[in-house]
């Protein structure tokens, strides 16, 4: 699918047109993609901040709805809408660097937040793949380039966590 088609699908959606009239200083500061492999829990959130009000709101396209999520003392920065990429050229970029890594698993899920970082959009991208592994993705959107990828175990994670 196209990152065009979903911002085109909430553009269109009348709860975020009700939204922009009554908020009309919010801009995105952020998107949530979750796209299942192996299953049917696909999902994409945009979040946009409220200035005026020091607040997150969330659009959910997989149910039209929108979700206030929680107040913030940061200002976040917004984000652009209007890349052109497809969410199968982005993976047939990990799936490339997979194998340059010497990864050789399938993957089951991804998740990418689009973000906002140095003044650059970015998909901070997690993917699951068999025996608990996950991968950890940095995608500079502009220039369709990963900038970081490590190989991680959940079990990894975990002796993280504990060590605090």
């Amino acid at each position: 699918m196209n990152f065009a088609f979903y911002v085109e699908k909430l553009e269109n959606s009348e709860e975020f047109k009700k939204f922009k009239t009554e908020f009309p200083g919010a801009y995105p500061c952020s998107c949530f993609f979750v796209i299942d492999k192996q299953g049917n829990d696909n999902k994409q959130h945009f979040d946009f901040y409220l200035p005026s009000e020091k607040k997150i709101s969330s659009f959910q396209l997989e149910n039209s709805q929108l979700v206030p999520i929680q107040e913030t003392k940061e200002v976040l920065e917004e984000i652009s809408l209007k890349h052109d990429f497809y969410f199968k050229e982005i993976e047939d970029l990990i799936v490339k660097e997979m194998e340059a890594n010497k990864v050789k698993n399938d993957i089951q899920k991804i998740l990418f937040s689009m973000q906002r970082v140095k003044g650059k959009d970015y998909l901070i991208g997690t993917i699951f793949i068999p025996m608990l592994g996950m991968i950890k993705v940095n995608i500079d959107i502009a220039e369709k380039k990963i900038t970081d990828f490590e190989k991680r175990s959940f079990l990894d994670m975990m002796k993280i966590f504990k060590k605090k």
